[in-house]
């Protein structure tokens, strides 16, 4: 081979490898980028709030997080406060607050993705699809908030928390009013989360024939107690198990169980829905 063009494809191949080392290290910087982001510190089960910003008083919080404890029951919709100062603070000063958001609700997996419901009856239960957690991010220092929401919302809540962060929290953030804004927020939310209907699975088959059992031993008692009458001890078993046999049926039908019974964070994971504002 010629020297000419043996040093010219010396030097096509190093400009390749080049190409391609840039090419790497162009794609993972996200990764890198992303493994020096640092989160707030994630609120115990059933706690609801970090507050490093400390906006709230003692006794906000405290009422929040009975509240929240409700709609977590109720619902299964865990809502997470977390105030900071600003995302800079860990790392994230090149990010908006919507991508810090979303890692920091997918690094916490707040929500759960299955969540199981307890329907009306004796063993009619059923797992189903959910990942509808909610993260109330705020960044003081930013003059940011946001708020996100679990992948099971869709992006069908998006309008609603345009409106609540525009109409019940960002005037009040103006204001200097940050308690209020994040209380009237939050109870906004809770309104949005406790109108999501879970619904509950059909009865099983064996529901409907614990009924018909039950007509049977009526006439079958009422068929008894006319031919021997009320002598003996047979009208007594019978008047028993009637009122066993009614006494199950009824906790088939009207029994519920006492709501959700998990915690705030199972694995769940953000879609990209919400809201952003600033003030």
């Amino acid at each position: 081979m010629e020297p000419v063009v043996a040093a010219h494809l010396t030097q096509m191949h190093n400009a390749s490898l080049k190409c391609v080392l840039f090419l790497c290290l162009l794609l993972g910087l996200p990764e890198i980028s992303r493994a020096q982001i640092r989160f707030p510190e994630k609120p115990a089960e059933k706690q609801f709030i970090t507050d490093e910003a400390s906006l709230l008083s003692a006794t906000a919080s405290e009422e929040l997080k009975k509240q929240l404890g409700e709609v977590l029951r109720k619902k299964a919709v865990p809502i997470i406060i977390a105030s900071i100062g600003s995302i800079g603070d860990y790392g994230a000063g090149d990010m908006s607050i919507d991508t810090y958001a979303r890692i920091l609700y997918d690094d916490w997996g707040i929500g759960h993705k299955k969540v199981r419901v307890e329907g009306a009856g004796i063993g009619r239960s059923e797992e189903v699809e959910w990942n509808k957690g909610i993260l109330f991010l705020i960044a003081v220092d930013d003059r940011k908030a946001r708020i996100e929401l679990g992948a099971g919302f869709g992006r069908q809540k998006d309008a609603l928390c345009r409106d609540i962060m525009s109409q019940h929290i960002i005037p009040r953030f103006k204001a200097g009013d940050f308690e209020g804004g994040i209380t009237a927020g939050t109870q906004a939310l809770a309104q949005m989360a406790l109108g999501e209907k879970i619904e509950p699975p059909p009865r099983p088959l064996w529901h409907y024939g614990l009924v018909v059992l039950g007509v049977i031993l009526t006439i079958f008692t009422v068929v008894s107690l006319s031919r021997k009458g009320s002598s003996g001890w047979a009208w007594l078993f019978w008047a028993a198990v009637l009122g066993l046999m009614w006494w199950i049926i009824y906790q088939s039908f009207n029994s519920r169980g006492s709501g959700f019974g998990g915690g705030s964070f199972g694995g769940g994971f953000s879609g990209g829905g919400g809201a952003t504002g600033s003030w």
